[in-house]
């Protein structure tokens, strides 16, 4: 049971009503996640917002998924690691292997994506004093300053996602179930 309100199209306040429709237009259903910040139509904006930013980096959508798995597992987000398990395997195509290899935490066998989690994680670990030796790691695998930053924009948005669930004891949709970590 979630802690705050998990809202649907018809109890979610007014300021938040344009952001639930749309949620549910692009998912065919209201992700928990959409109906908790709904609670707060400006963290609920600032979901929406950030996250259309976030898909204009130069990262590529693997690239994105890699770092928004990697932070919930990090931030033990359950939902998001189904919610974004989800957007790996039907829209970014990736193996189901590789997919539970990030759910895991543990190499998965594409240096690039392998080079993404690893700064991602050092990132988070080190709350952004990433050592030199693994920025230079990063770099060596074809990525730039620019994209370092973008992982840090990603895990931003991953952390209010995160934090939100964490806080509200979001429960995974019944559509998501089948991608929460392990189930893969």
């Amino acid at each position: 049971m979630s802690r705050l309100t998990l809202h649907t199209q018809d109890t979610a306040p007014e300021a938040s009503a344009a952001f639930v429709a749309k949620a549910i237009a692009n998912n065919g259903f209201l992700p928990n996640l959409i109906g908790v910040l709904a609670n707060s139509p400006q963290a609920l904006q600032t979901y929406m917002t950030v996250s259309g930013i976030n898909a204009e980096t130069s990262l590529t959508l693997a690239e994105r998924e890699v770092v928004q798995i990697t932070a919930a597992r990090i931030h033990g987000c359950d939902f998001c690691v189904a919610g974004h398990t989800a957007v790996a395997l039907k829209k970014a195509q990736l193996p189901v292997e590789l997919v539970r290899a990030l759910q895991q935490g543990v190499d998965c066998g594409d240096a690039r994506l392998d080079a993404v989690r690893r700064f991602a994680e050092a990132v988070i670990a080190t709350r952004g004093a990433v050592p030199d030796d693994g920025f230079q790691s990063f770099i060596e695998a074809g990525y730039n300053e620019q994209q370092a930053l973008e992982v840090v924009l990603g895990i931003s948005l991953a952390t209010l996602c995160n934090f939100a669930n964490t806080l509200a004891g979001t429960a995974i949709n019944p559509q998501l179930q089948a991608y929460a970590s392990g189930a893969i």
